[in-house]
């Protein structure tokens, strides 16, 4: 597989991800209709992801299991200050703000992460970078309909909405460096999951959450299918996918994943599509093509290490 055909590929699973992220609400909504928290879905995520992914790993190869004690910070990283971290203000913020306004926050995750990487993995700040990011940050705006809200930020407001969306960041920044030591995507999947467990066992109702599952078939097929669908597989393609394309290239593609929830919460749910949706889904998509599209220089197959590829040749 050449470069060219190798960075479609890792495009189109970073892509998948976002898609299957956006999907969540479908899950959600059930699971919280059976009276789980918000911290009990976060923590049901978590245990079964470790759970499925330490099946995926015993049959498929046990070497896997194996990591070096000097890079337990990558995984500590991934499942502590990305995944546990983001969640913590992310419910937070949902507390002291509208839905809209904390989801705007929570997007301003492709800035973090282009800044970030650009400070640490020396990936360019390209003109077609930042004018993707623009129109994915605007039509995240109009999607949300936070321009019609009247409302006012706090500074406490504020901070905590950008600690999520850098706690959301943070998980394609610790993710690279796990690539970059060897790890494969299941062994990375596995160990950001077992300590996000970990992180979220004291904030979460373990019983009330096995209760809740267990009561029928139908609650362990809603809470598996969950897991595989918002979790397992979209996290093993989106890391698979950063083997591929940069880090900000690859958070810009995920932002299709606001623009999928509320798809279904028109489809399923029977929520209002306004023009500003339809525009702002547009703005979404756009800034997606425009994120994957680059210069001459960066588009030659011989010149692959100027983007992600090069991180893989070097693995």
């Amino acid at each position: 597989m050449n470069c060219k055909e190798r960075k479609t590929g890792s495009i189109l699973l970073v892509l998948t991800a976002g898609i299957l992220w956006g999907c969540m609400g479908l899950f959600v909504r059930p699971l919280d209709r059976k009276g789980l928290s918000s911290w009990d879905i976060v923590f049901l995520r978590a245990v079964l992801t470790t759970v499925i992914m330490f099946v995926v790993l015993l049959v498929k190869d046990r070497r896997l299991f194996r990591i070096r004690l000097k890079d337990l910070w990558c995984f500590a990283g991934t499942g502590l200050l990305s995944i546990v971290f983001f969640n913590l203000c992310y419910f937070k913020e949902i507390t002291l703000t509208s839905l809209s306004v904390a989801a705007i926050l929570l997007y301003t995750a492709p800035a973090w992460v282009m800044l970030l990487s650009a400070v640490i993995f020396r990936e360019r700040l390209t003109r077609w970078k930042m004018l993707a990011l623009a129109l994915s940050f605007a039509g995240l705006i109009l999607v949300t309909g936070v321009l019609g809200g009247g409302e006012r930020l706090t500074w406490q407001t504020a901070l905590i909405g950008l600690g999520a969306g850098l706690g959301y960041a943070l998980y394609s920044i610790f993710g690279r460096f796990a690539l970059m030591r060897g790890y494969e995507t299941y062994t990375i999947s596995f160990y950001t999951f077992l300590l996000a467990t970990a992180g979220t066992l004291f904030l979460a109702r373990p019983g009330k959450v096995a209760a809740a599952v267990t009561d029928s078939t139908s609650g362990i097929l809603l809470a598996v299918t969950f897991v595989l669908v918002s979790t397992v597989i979209p996290y093993l393609t989106y890391t698979l996918g950063l083997k591929g394309v940069e880090n900000g290239q690859a958070s810009i593609i995920a932002s299709v994943e606001p623009v999928v929830a509320t798809l279904n919460g028109i489809l399923w749910f029977h929520e209002k599509l306004t023009y500003a949706v339809f525009l702002g889904a547009a703005l979404v998509l756009a800034g997606i093509v425009i994120a994957n599209r680059g210069t001459y220089e960066e588009r030659r197959e011989d010149q692959c290490d100027a983007g992600a590829g090069g991180e893989e040749d070097r693995l």
